[in-house]
């Protein structure tokens, strides 16, 4: 038998790991981990881990988690599927680099960010559509770079 915390960390950690986009996918997803739910428990676990549902580019929309334990880190491929997927343009301006989204998406991008643990980045700032990266020195040229990359907007 499985607890809600095993089945809610589950659940989070296939919306990171896959593209779900509703939430009989997710019970597929759970049913290939041997673990039975109905599409109720499964709604009232999204609900509780805070997933919300985003739009992605080309107008689909999917489940996505904005915040994990800030002890958790990102790996780099999660941050540049992420970034790839979502980031539109990224601009400079002093410290601050601005990256543009979809609009519902800012907050995702900045969570997988701030789990990233990129160097020279001290934090972000997300929005709707529109997030902010401090860089940790007075020029966030680097740091532009290093997102661009990441984004794959060179």
């Amino acid at each position: 038998m499985t607890t809600k915390v095993q089945r809610q960390t589950l659940i989070a950690r296939l919306v990171g790991d896959h593209e779900v986009s509703s939430q009989p996918e997710l019970l597929e997803l759970l049913a290939g981990e041997g673990i039975e739910a109905t599409q109720a428990t499964v709604s009232r676990d999204l609900e509780d881990i805070g997933a919300v549902k985003v739009r992605v580019p080309g107008g689909n929309t999917l489940y996505a988690i904005p915040e994990f334990a800030p002890d958790r880190l990102a790996p780099v491929e999660h941050v540049r599927r992420v970034m790839g997927e979502w980031v539109a343009d990224v601009a400079v301006s002093g410290n601050i680099v601005v990256l543009r989204t979809p609009p519902g998406c800012a907050h995702v991008v900045a969570s997988a960010l701030d789990r990233s643990r990129i160097e020279g980045l001290l934090g972000t700032v997300a929005g709707d559509d529109t997030l902010m990266c401090i860089s940790a020195i007075p020029d966030g040229t680097q740091l532009c770079n290093d997102l661009k990359d990441l984004a794959g907007l060179d």
